[in-house]
């Protein structure tokens, strides 16, 4: 049974860092492409980042220059370091495969971040 567990999420001021992190169980993490999803109020979810087995990244425009994915796939973690954080980036963000078909049931609970004055 895969299971995916996100953390790190909290409330930042505008320019602030956060670093997110996912873990993964009941999976071979390194054989799929992963990504960083968010979901802000009354929007649908949309693919934040994602990164292949041997690396390779990919980042929605609106995040380009400030997100970096990474993977530590001995530890089956996913990672979402944020940098200069935006207001616009405020979201649940979630971790899954991409594209999540197949691995719709697997969403976790996500984790909140709010970037506020």
């Amino acid at each position: 049974q895969v299971q995916l567990v996100e953390s790190g999420g909290g409330l930042v001021q505008p320019g602030g860092s956060l670093r997110l992190s996912c873990a993964a169980s009941g999976v071979i993490f390194s054989i799929f492409v992963m990504g960083w999803y968010r979901q802000a109020p009354g929007k649908q979810r949309e693919l934040v980042a994602s990164i292949t087995g041997g690396g390779s990244t990919n980042y929605a425009d609106f995040v380009k220059g400030r997100f970096t994915i990474s993977t530590d796939n001995a530890k089956k973690t996913l990672y979402l370091q944020m940098n200069s954080l935006k207001p616009e980036d405020t979201a649940v963000y979630y971790c899954n495969k991409f594209p999540s078909t197949g691995w719709d049931n697997y969403w976790g609970q996500g984790t909140q971040v709010t970037v506020s004055s």
